[in-house]
């Protein structure tokens, strides 16, 4: 599994909140693409919080897995 946190800061990327995040504040997670990855950041912490680099087919393969 190709899974990594960025240590650099990761620019350019269009994010967008989880569909499944709560919306009383609590679970928020947003995800953005990249060429080869997807990106996985806690939106109550943008500024420095982690970045989760997660391989495109890796990705695929936990999105088959909570949609069924």
């Amino acid at each position: 599994m190709s899974v990594e946190q960025v240590s650099e800061k990761v620019c350019g990327l269009h994010w967008f909140k989880s569909s499944y995040s709560g919306s009383g504040g609590g679970d928020c997670v947003e995800v953005a693409t990249g060429l080869d990855a997807v990106f996985v950041r806690d939106s109550k912490a943008v500024e420095g919080g982690p970045v989760l680099r997660v391989g495109r087919g890796e990705w695929a393969a936990f999105v088959a897995l909570t949609a069924g």
